[in-house]
């Protein structure tokens, strides 16, 4: 039962956290799942990471579901995925109703424009620490800084989906091996 709870605080966090969807979620369950309750290394998290991406829907979901799936069986699952969707719903709802309200008034446009460099700097320091470990990866940071400038032509010149890339590279990974 302890898992349990453990599994509800930490993404009810998430869900209530996690202002901006994904791209804002991502780092707070990396916190929560990899520093906080070591429930597992960055490099599982990485792997749960990019399988996320690949799949389609809400990555928060998707991650809450597997993780809870993962420490606390279907029970686990429900319970993660409930505390992650439902505080957002009601969020939702209640601050949807807020700034329709007050929609016209300057303070609340400012506030909603102040989110963006919160999330740009959380998810900077999530990528940092990624490259951080790079060293210690099979890669290395040779192979690492390699796959990052690949990735970043792929993406941006080539304009390459990035589920795209990581399908390739989730091949490219069970052929090596």
């Amino acid at each position: 039962m302890k898992i349990q709870l453990q599994l509800f605080l930490a993404f009810l966090k998430v869900g209530l956290l996690g202002y901006g969807g994904g791209p804002s979620s991502i780092p707070l369950v990396h916190v929560e799942t990899v520093e906080r309750y070591k429930w597992m290394d960055r490099d599982e998290f990485a792997d749960i990471l990019a399988l996320g991406n690949a799949l389609p829907g809400p990555i928060a979901t998707k991650m809450a579901g597997y993780i809870g799936y993962r420490m606390g069986g279907w029970l686990g699952m429900l319970n993660a995925v409930a505390a992650t969707i439902v505080p957002t719903i009601l969020l939702m709802i209640f601050v949807l109703t807020a700034l329709n309200a007050f929609k016209d008034n300057p303070m609340v446009a400012g506030m909603a424009q102040a989110v963006v460099p919160i999330v740009a700097v959380m998810l900077g320091s999530l990528t940092w620490d990624f490259i951080r470990s790079a060293g210690t990866s099979a890669l290395g940071w040779r192979g690492t800084s390699m796959l990052l400038a690949a990735s970043l032509v792929c993406i941006q010149w080539l304009h390459i989906h990035p589920a795209i890339l990581i399908g390739v590279l989730i091949v490219t990974a069970f052929i090596k091996k």
